[in-house]
């Protein structure tokens, strides 16, 4: 998949369907007798609202224009009766949907972000992080109307035309075509609207998660930012994303306003007409009387309100349906590396790691290894060395199974690392990249993050294995000292130094070391070789290092180079040959010097 720019607009390649809907539909079957519930309340509701025109209406004819009043107060007590009945339902209702909704955006929101920790890193290399925010955030949260009114309102809505008709009718047919009579001209401008609404706030979500994109790499990179003086064509970028936001927001609210002008001219020319047909036929022997006017007008008035729902209902859900097309295209993308069906339990490995003529490409314009064969023995510390995008970082991360073999295959102890369960496998490894990632919460947290069940005395052991305890202990409240998201109260050796006591930590039987000490200062350095001495025995190591003094005490060191391990064999070994590793040593001393 090519990589996009966090302004470069995604592309959902699959259109609006009713599969979707119905698939969405799936988060509130959970809540099926709670919104049953909520209907009959609205059942209710919508019953009591509709007998308020007609105690209107008996009050007129009944008691008003004859002028007795005797009476009269029944149908006063029925009409409050009614509102208070009516009132306490519609508040029931509200609460009982906002819990059924809410419990369903939570529900959804887990399932995505849970797919989401299962997706392959291809997933990642080609998408930013905040791009992926908008996803599980706003796109979710967009759904919350839908969830909490919207099903049941659009039920009862339709029960409410359903039921207002067949009252109208039965009271007098005339009056009631009169004012319905221009209605199809109302569902052809809806209609007409649909596909224009539907791609406008499709186009309102990519620019909003343009920006999303844009501000999270931004303030990501701020320190890079500011020492290159970026800030003015930073900024600049920064306002064509937001004016980009800005149109098509104002373009999508122009096309979904385009339907309140017309259902308002609609009602006002049914009204009219109304009165036109029934004061022409009032008192001349049609049945019509004013209570009867009057109560047709109120309906035909309330005729539009659930009109108008049903209206919005639809635009909502055009709006939702954009947002469902980016959660669901999330969730429908397969997780690339995982575990075979009833896939073995790796069961404790002794370290034998062995590529069987690996082959691997991140993309088919490139292949990154070439027929790459090789074994390590248990216990074995394996040096990777040679130039940048030679394939080191790649060999490492096939071990690891993040990324799956194109041909050719990656054992551990003898069995296919893509036939045992995926958590056993990276369960006993630990990995420390170059990059190190520190959380928000405390160091012992952080130190912790890998095994859970580790007593404080065992986090201590870990850093002072790897020489960091000292400068640990020494800051404000020591092992619980708060540090944000990043470290970026930290210098990049503190970091790393954590993030080795992490590793160290886990206790894996392989360990994984990827540029690990480029960050650390000679002193310490030469301390940590120390350390290492005693942690690597009885593991399997692979090491990355660029600074070759680094790697001198490693078993094997092997050269990769153009995607094939060009030489192998210990520091002595290589350097005797005075081939590839020989001429990187020269050349490094002498930069050195």
């Amino acid at each position: 998949m090519p990589k996009l720019r966090v302004t470069d607009d995604e592309v959902l390649e699959r259109p609006f369907n009713r599969r979707q809907f119905m698939r969405l539909m799936q988060y509130l079957k959970p809540f099926r007798g709670k919104m049953a519930l909520a209907l009959v309340l609205m059942v209710i509701w919508s019953a009591c609202n509709l007998s308020q025109p007609y105690l209107m209406s008996l009050a007129i004819d009944g008691f008003i224009t004859p002028g007795s009043l005797q009476g009269y107060g029944w149908v006063i007590g029925a009409m409050i009766a009614v509102s208070l009945i009516g009132a306490v339902c519609i508040r029931y209702r509200v609460r009982l949907m906002d819990t059924v909704g809410r419990t369903a955006i939570a529900n959804l929101r887990e399932t995505l972000f849970n797919h989401i920790q299962e997706l392959s890193f291809s997933f990642f290399d080609s998408r930013s992080a905040g791009k992926i925010m908008v996803r599980v955030i706003n796109d979710v949260n967009s759904l919350n109307d839908l969830f909490s009114n919207g099903i049941v309102q659009v039920l009862i809505d339709v029960i409410t035309l359903v039921l207002l008709l067949g009252v109208m009718l039965f009271a007098n047919w005339k009056l009631t075509l009169a004012g319905l009579c221009i209605l199809p001209f109302l569902l052809l401008i809806l209609f007409r609207l649909k596909r224009v609404i539907r791609r406008n706030w499709q186009r309102v979500r990519n620019k909003t998660s343009n920006m999303n994109g844009y501000l999270h790499e931004s303030l990501s990179g701020m320190r890079v930012t500011q020492a290159f003086t970026r800030e003015k064509e930073n900024g600049d970028t920064f306002i064509d994303v937001n004016q980009d936001i800005r149109k098509s927001w104002m373009r999508a609210i122009r096309v979904n306003n385009a339907f309140w002008p017309a259902l308002d001219a609609v009602s006002a020319v049914g009204t009219v007409l109304v009165y036109v047909v029934g004061i022409r036929v009032l008192g001349v022997g049609s049945g019509v009387t004013v209570g009867t006017l009057l109560m047709i007008l109120m309906y035909l008035g309330r005729f539009w309100e659930p009109l108008n729902n049903l209206s919005n209902f639809y635009n909502n859900l055009l709006q939702a349906m954009a947002s469902v097309e980016r959660i669901f295209e999330i969730l429908d993308t397969p997780v690339e590396i995982k575990s075979p069906p009833d896939a073995p339990e790796l069961p404790p490995i002794r370290g034998e790691v062995a590529f069987d003529d690996v082959t691997f490409s991140y993309d088919e314009e490139k292949v990154i290894l070439k027929n790459v064969s090789f074994t390590v023995r248990p216990g074995q510390t394996i040096a990777l060395v040679g130039p940048t995008g030679a394939g080191k970082s790649t060999v490492v991360n096939l071990v690891s199974r993040f990324y799956d073999v194109d041909s050719g295959a990656v054992r551990i102890d003898g069995q296919d690392v893509r036939s045992v369960q995926l958590n056993s496998l990276r369960r006993q490894m630990s990995v420390m990249m170059q990059d190190s990632f520190i959380f928000s919460g405390t160091i012992m947290d952080n130190i912790r993050y890998g095994r859970l069940d580790a007593t404080d005395q065992e986090v201590m052991e870990a850093a002072k294995a790897v020489c960091a305890h000292d400068f640990i202990s020494g800051m404000e409240k020591g092992y619980y000292t708060e540090v944000n998201e990043r470290g970026s109260r930290l210098s990049t050796g503190q970091k790393q130094l954590i993030s080795f006591a992490r590793a160290l930590l886990n206790d894996p039987r392989i360990l994984i070391l990827d540029e690990a000490t480029s960050s650390i200062d000679t002193h310490t350095e030469m301390l940590i070789q120390q350390a290492l001495d005693k942690l690597l025995q009885g593991r399997t190591s692979f090491v990355i290092a660029h600074r070759l003094s680094t790697i001198r005490k490693a078993d094997c060191i092997m050269v990769v180079q153009d995607g094939r391990i060009a030489e192998a064999g210990t520091h002595e070994e290589l350097m005797a040959r005075q081939g590839l590793y020989w001429e990187m040593t020269k050349a490094q001393y002498a930069f050195l010097k």
